[in-house]
């Protein structure tokens, strides 16, 4: 899509200015930031500037041919076309006058301001599905952690090797681990695009009975669905006999969005043993209710976000924000973009 819009941008760019970049002309008349450099000092003849920011995965930047594109992380002289990031939050002050296009290698486009770009006419991409399988991956092993007490049993199997105890007491002690099969159990699904549909397939393959919700379902997430299914009405109903429920919703600040959507009336639904999955947006939880959740019952709360109220509760278990960060995520966030 990138290369893509620079190219189409170009064309369109030749149209209305005589002011060049990499020999491209370059329409600026929507600034008023006062730009009075010469153009020609600033370009590589014949080549479109790419500047990125985080870590982009290099087999999906090969897509940039050298002879077309120059990538690199800071262009000094102000002068780059495009920008590809990837969790960097954007701010207005680092999008260069000469820039036509940005890319975030990723589901959401929350840490770019969209509409600032939309005024300036930058348009901004994000690459839905590139990460699902990745995702959906976390999902199963979060269904795994939350079922077995596998940290816990790690932690102590350590503390035991640092006392030379671990052959004396690992039989003894596996009493305290124990945990439960996801064969036969319901996992919930919020939300059923590329992540949820994914999700479902593999816990249908699994063993488990799988139950969604998605107001927005499309026909084409619909048909990745397996056909053993439930379709629930509402979250209420879609949690209230699952074992597991696994979040796949966008978030969406202000009236009518998600945060804090799994709250008190949600959460007073679920079974008190049930075990909650976000590898979607921490705000998507009120930490609060899912607090007093947890302290009243045997349930659990996987997450790859942080939360500065629940971080060492004993039933939740927070990891880094891992869901995308797969060699082969990263490139296929990069290839479609």
């Amino acid at each position: 899509m990138l290369a893509t819009t620079l190219r189409r941008t170009t064309v369109s760019a030749a149209r209305a200015s005589t002011r060049c970049f990499a020999s491209a002309p370059v329409d600026f008349d929507h600034f008023s930031s006062g730009w009075e450099k010469d153009s020609s000092e600033y370009q590589t003849e014949g080549k479109f500037h790419i500047e990125t920011f985080n870590k982009i995965s290099p087999l999906g930047l090969a897509r940039f041919p050298s002879k077309n594109y120059e990538v690199k992380e800071d262009w000094e002289n102000n002068n780059a076309h495009a920008i590809l990031l990837r969790s960097h939050k954007l701010q207005e002050s680092e999008v260069d006058v000469s820039v036509r296009a940005i890319a975030r290698c990723g589901a959401g486009t929350n840490n770019v301001p969209v509409a600032r770009m939309s005024e300036l006419g930058i348009p901004v991409f994000n690459t839905p599905g590139a990460n699902a399988n990745a995702v959906k991956e976390l999902v199963i092993c979060g269904l795994f952690l939350g079922s077995r007490r596998l940290i816990a049993g790690i932690n102590h199997m350590t503390q035991l090797g640092e006392q030379g105890l671990q052959k004396e007491r690992v039989e003894k002690d596996k009493s305290m681990f124990g945990g439960r099969e996801i064969a036969g159990k319901t996992l919930a699904i919020i939300g059923m695009g590329h992540i949820g549909a994914a999700t479902a397939r593999e816990a249908s393959a699994l063993g488990m009975k799988t139950v969604g919700y998605d107001p927005a379902l499309s026909i084409e997430s619909a048909l990745k669905l397996p056909r053993e299914i439930s379709i629930a009405d509402s979250i209420s109903s879609a949690v209230a006999e699952a074992d597991y429920i696994s979040l796949n919703i966008p978030y969406i600040k202000g009236e009518g969005g998600t945060h804090g959507i799994i709250g008190k009336d949600v959460l007073s639904h679920m079974k008190n043993d049930a075990v909650v999955l976000n590898f979607a947006r921490g705000e998507l939880v009120d930490s609060d209710a899912m607090k007093e959740y947890l302290d009243a019952g045997d349930g659990r709360y996987i997450s790859d976000f942080p939360d500065d109220l629940l971080w060492n509760h004993k039933n939740a278990i927070l990891l880094p924000h891992l869901g995308a960060s797969t060699e082969e995520a990263e490139e296929t966030a990069v290839s479609i973009a």
